[in-house]
């Protein structure tokens, strides 16, 4: 098992896990997902497995269903206690206007669909469920 320094929600129950330095916007983005109807994994720290080639996201023990909420604190959330990864998210990162296809990250060893977002856009939410569909049609 690796620990990973980022946030994870998943979208009808494919894991989408959100990566960046603190202070990139991780929690913050993960409050607006959930909000759209995404569910909480972990927030902060990310415990990522392997099974079967496939990459799994789970929180640590200590911290699941908490999220961390800037001016307010500590907020316990409904939340799964596993989700398979289907897109890794870049936050703080130059993103390209037209990037190249196939971009990937890689994760203990398996590579995973990369998207990279500005999490201060008002349209990252729509952004992430675009890629989402786009990484889950072309895995199928």
């Amino acid at each position: 098992m690796t620990r990973v320094h980022g946030t994870c929600v998943a979208i009808d129950g494919r894991g989408v896990l959100l990566l960046g330095a603190s202070g990139s916007g991780k929690s913050d983005l993960a409050l607006r997902l959930i909000d759209r109807g995404a569910v909480l994994v972990s927030d902060d720290q990310t415990e990522l497995s392997t099974a079967h080639g496939l990459l799994f996201a789970s929180a640590p023990a200590t911290i699941a269903g908490l999220i961390e909420v800037r001016g307010i604190g500590i907020v316990t959330l409904p939340f799964v206690t596993q989700a398979q990864v289907a897109l890794a998210v870049r936050l703080g990162e130059r993103v390209e206007r037209m990037p190249e296809a196939g971009l990937i990250e890689e994760l203990t060893g398996l590579a995973i669909p990369l998207l990279r977002v500005d999490s201060r856009e008002a349209s990252a939410t729509i952004k992430i469920e675009l890629a989402l569909k786009s990484a889950t049609h072309e895995a199928t």
